[in-house]
């Protein structure tokens, strides 16, 4: 089911879809896209640090995932702050190449009234919240969640080795984005699974 999103007041709409690891947002956000005219979706994987920034030996794996995992200020000066103030976005930004490890290159082009879409995980932080116009939260629990990156996320090897990841990276860091930013109270929708 999909929520009655805000119309468009002359500058584009901020739509975030948040949700912890394996909750469906990828997805989600791509049946959103298709019920939407003149809408564009972004995928916060696609601003991510290189893997030297974004595992770094000297921290705690669930710190790397939780603060140095994306490019946050690049999102926000290239893509977020225009939109939020109203102006038309005609730029190239640097999206992430997993298989390089390294950015290529994109032209993009949103007019004003667009609807933009943006999904990943911790949307709700507050450097991020304030951009948004409406965030929809994939509420899953977290048995399911591990059921789907179970089969999904095979590129990191085993099962064993993907719960291991799962156990020390992702889950701990989710739970302090739960405990410090309470997504569900700050949602504007909930979407339960």
């Amino acid at each position: 089911m999909l929520p009655t999103l805000p119309e468009s007041s002359g500058r584009s709409v901020l739509i975030g879809v948040d949700g912890l690891g394996g909750s469906g947002k990828s997805t989600y956000a791509l049946k959103l896209l298709q019920s939407l005219k003149s809408a564009y979706l972004f995928h916060l994987d696609d601003l991510i640090h290189p893997e030297k920034v974004r595992y770094n030996a000297e921290h705690e794996e669930w710190f790397c995932y939780y603060q140095l995992q994306w490019r946050y200020e690049y999102l926000n000066s290239e893509l977020l702050t225009p939109l939020k103030n109203g102006l038309e976005v005609k730029r190239t930004l640097e999206l992430y190449d997993k298989e390089t490890d390294s950015y290529s290159e994109q032209e993009i082009e949103i007019p004003l009234g667009s609807t933009v879409i943006i999904e990943g995980v911790f949307l709700q932080r507050p450097e991020l919240r304030p951009y948004f116009d409406y965030v929809i939260y994939l509420d899953v629990n977290r048995q399911t969640r591990l059921s789907r990156v179970l089969e999904r996320d095979t590129y990191i090897g085993s099962r064993e080795k993907i719960i291991d990841k799962y156990e020390h990276r992702y889950f701990p860091a989710e739970e302090i984005y739960m405990r410090e930013c309470n997504p569900l109270l700050l949602a504007d929708y909930i979407q339960k699974a």
